[in-house]
């Protein structure tokens, strides 16, 4: 810590400013124990957490599982932090909650605001890991927690400080939930559409198909065939995946030959970072092949897919690219798998399915509505990463004192 600290700012240990709490695990053999009202938190859960607050994890206990063990009920506005397996996952609390073992867990005292400490940690996860121990994996004591000093302004400026930097993520929130809207939104015109086959339906009944102008509605036939998958549209063709799409390999790319740059990179369970080349032209298509087998990604960009991944390669009557990966995602690609120890897609397996393709009219319309969507989608994930990219420089200056906040009385 620097010897001149800003005016009214002042070190305290963790210990001093929260309470260090720890977690546990009631008895798994025990039914009464579990599946009640309490909601309990595993490492697990936050392992792709992108948000601040959690209210439940996969599992919940009951009150009987946490008399009977370790265990702590939690006040909201907690701080939960991952002490191991591994160290520096971060969530607030939105509710009651409790975690098992992998957690301390930080209760602020009256004069820290929850939502600062959240940031002041989350600046200095690298050092939190720092002092974890252990052999088999790194461990950060509570006793050491405790110990840890950490530069805080008076509560005014705390909350000043908080509130700058949760306004950046409330954007980013909305931008994510946004989104999660709009991928709703497409899936349910795919499944209208292609699946539950809604405007065919609509005519053959001698209806007008609902929310589609009368253009769009004229694309579609008015009757429906037997086919190998069932009754489906007449004049819509049954193709197999392989005569449809190939399923290109990727290309191994490891994370310290990655090169600063635009171009997502991509595993088998979607993006794991950036590079300065691509190997394939976007938008486009991830398949995962190792590791995560049959798990669907989009790219709407250049990208380069790792070698645990297949890429798509649209040929033969179907080139719509926002249709091939709708069809993959509802296909059960994840049965698919070879019987090696690491689990992967049997390519041709997955070329033997069959995949219904609509007419190239049908199609065409299809990508219009859908692009539509996916462009808002792509805007707001660009506008996310510069968010992002605003809130983690801006945030060491804040922490530090290097930039102040005007505090508002």
């Amino acid at each position: 810590m620097s010897n001149k600290l800003p005016n009214g700012w002042k070190e305290y240990k963790l210990g001093e400013v929260a309470k260090i709490v720890g977690g546990g695990t009631p008895k798994t053999d025990i039914d009464e124990y579990w599946n009640r009202d309490i909601p309990w938190i595993t490492p697990k859960d936050l392992s792709n957490f992108n948000g601040r607050y959690i209210s439940k994890g996969e599992r919940n206990i009951s009150e009987k599982g946490l008399v009977n063990s370790s265990a702590k009920l939690l006040p909201p506005g907690t701080i939960l932090l991952t002490s191991r397996a591994p160290v520096g996952y971060l969530a607030i609390a939105e509710n009651e909650i409790t975690t098992n073992q992998g957690f301390r867990s930080l209760v602020p005292l009256n004069n820290i605001d929850n939502i600062f400490l959240f940031y002041l940690l989350k600046n200095n996860i690298e050092y939190l890991k720092s002092h974890a121990t252990g052999t088999t994996f790194g461990e950060l004591a509570g006793s050491v927690l405790k110990s840890l000093v950490f530069l805080f302004p008076p509560l005014p400026e705390q909350r000043a400080i908080a509130s700058v930097l949760s306004s950046l993520d409330d954007k980013i929130e909305l931008n994510r939930r946004m989104n999660e809207t709009l991928e709703a939104i497409a899936r349910a015109i795919f499944k209208s559409w292609f699946v539950d086959f809604d405007p065919v339906r609509a005519k053959a009944e001698g209806r007008e198909p609902a929310g589609m102008d009368a253009e769009t509605a004229a694309l579609f036939p008015d009757s429906f065939e037997e086919t190998e998958l069932g009754m489906v549209p007449k004049g819509w063709r049954v193709e197999t995946i392989g005569t449809v799409l190939e399923l290109a390999y990727g290309k191994a790319l490891k994370e310290d030959c990655r090169k600063p740059g635009k171009i997502p990179v991509f595993g088998s369970n979607g993006q794991v970072g950036w590079h300065d080349e691509k190997l394939a032209d976007g938008p486009g298509i991830i398949v995962g092949r190792k590791g995560n087998p049959g798990i669907v990604t989009w790219s709407p960009t250049d990208f380069f897919s790792i070698d645990t991944t297949f890429y798509v390669k649209p040929k033969g009557p179907c080139k719509s690219m926002f249709y091939l990966f709708h069809n993959l995602c509802n296909q059960d690609l994840v049965s698919l798998g070879s019987d090696s120890a690491v689990p992967g897609l049997n390519r041709n397996l997955a070329y033997g399915s069959q995949m219904l393709v609509p007419s190239a009219k049908v199609l065409e319309i299809f990508d219009k509505h859908i692009a539509i969507i996916y462009e808002k989608i792509h805007a707001n994930d660009k506008q996310n990463r510069n968010i992002a990219a605003m809130r983690d420089a801006l945030l060491p200056k804040l922490l530090s004192g290097e930039v102040r906040t005007e505090v508002r009385s």
